[in-house]
């Protein structure tokens, strides 16, 4: 059956940011209008894997805090962390003359 609304999306779905609801409920409903000649069951199984599959495109959860977040978010905490982690790596010549010494 088709969501006419985010309110009735699923428990699983709730913790979502509200864009990633509104694109859960479209890909879900559009994978339910095409395939309409399906079983039913297997017709909202494919469905509600068609939202998430979708989702998952553009939002990733952080493991840290629990929330999904856009993907491009994501990309730049990841990038600072590796960027605060070399940082405070010694590496290069001077890394490697004193490992040496």
């Amino acid at each position: 059956m088709p969501y006419e609304s985010t309110n009735e999306l699923p428990k699983s779905v709730r913790n979502l940011p509200s864009r990633a609801k509104a694109l859960y409920m479209k890909a879900f409903n559009s994978c339910w209008e095409e395939t309409e000649d399906s079983e039913d069951a297997l017709r909202e199984k494919a469905s509600h894997e068609a939202a998430w599959s979708a989702v998952k495109e553009q939002y990733e959860k952080d493991d840290q805090t629990g929330e999904w977040v856009k993907s491009e978010e994501m990309s730049g905490k990841r990038s600072r962390h590796v960027m605060r982690h070399r940082k405070s790596r010694p590496s290069g010549a001077a890394f490697q003359a004193k490992a040496h010494a």
